[in-house]
């Protein structure tokens, strides 16, 4: 360190051994206070991300937490569509107000601005990582426990955004029993280590489906691969999901808060403590 050193290493090119790293932690709405802020994320779509972002969530709430989800998959929102949600976000001088479920979870999302609800979002990646960083920066979220960031699949522009502006303080995996599984949750690890964000476990969804008439199981996507994983990673399973049409019944009704998820609770309470 310099003898005139000024304490400032924003505005100096010296690089001594004593430069503070630079933070692109964004700094949230004045009326918000945010305790906990988890990343659901996966290294490809169709796994059901979103799904178990939206039961992580309910499970949360059953708990007695104080429950928020903010939606940054920009151009495939479908959390307000879940939850019943289509009142427009409204605005104040002091930042946005998000929309509430029936039992108080609170919800920003790209589909609660539009004017159109089918619109896409036909937006270059800067202007989407920019809109994700305003869920936090102009988003008035209130006290809120646990904040669950419904990620967009893959590894670019918004996880980036998210785990550099947000004060992330874990990540939940989510996959299916495919294949390709190994090599998807292993770019998702590497991601979250680079950034130095804790892993708080897998979450394995489709994971079998249940006969209803004879109870017997069926790994229609393939035996699970989930446990050899988890154990060579060094990562708990949090849950493995099976394959349930009433879940996406609820889905699609936006009755979210009705489903079943018993098999998501450990995970709450996991993450929790």
């Amino acid at each position: 360190m310099s003898e005139n050193c000024s304490g400032n290493c924003a505005s100096c090119g010296e690089n001594c051994a004593d430069r503070k790293k630079e933070s692109f932690l964004a700094e949230s709405n004045k009326y918000s206070r945010v305790k906990n802020v988890i990343a659901v994320m996966s290294g490809k779509g169709g796994v059901g991300k979103s799904t178990v972002t939206a039961m992580l969530a309910v499970a949360m709430n059953q708990l007695g937490y104080s429950t928020a989800i903010l939606d940054a998959d920009i151009t495939g929102p479908s959390i307000p569509k879940m939850f019943g949600l289509g009142d427009d976000v409204i605005g104040t001088e002091d930042g946005m107000i998000p929309v509430e479920s029936k039992t108080g979870i609170k919800v920003m999302s790209v589909n609660l601005l539009l004017p159109d609800k089918e619109s896409p979002v036909v937006w270059r990646g800067p202007v989407i990582a920019g809109t994700v960083k305003q869920f936090w920066t102009d988003v008035c979220w209130g006290d809120v426990d646990y904040m669950f960031v419904d990620m967009p699949p893959g590894t670019g522009d918004v996880p980036l955004t998210v785990f550099q502006s947000l004060p992330v303080t874990g990540v939940v995996v989510v996959t299916s029993p495919q294949d390709l599984v190994s090599l998807i949750v292993k770019k998702a690890v590497n991601m979250a280590n680079m950034m130095n964000i804790p892993i708080l476990g897998f979450v394995e969804n489709y994971s079998f489906f249940r006969c209803p008439d004879c109870n017997k199981e069926y790994a229609i996507f393939g035996e699970s691969k989930i446990d050899a994983i988890a154990e060579k990673e060094g990562y708990p399973v949090l849950a493995k999901l099976p394959i349930d049409p009433t879940i996406a019944g609820f889905a699609d009704k936006g009755c979210m808060e009705l489903s079943d998820v018993t098999l998501l609770r450990p995970a709450a309470e996991k993450i929790a403590q």
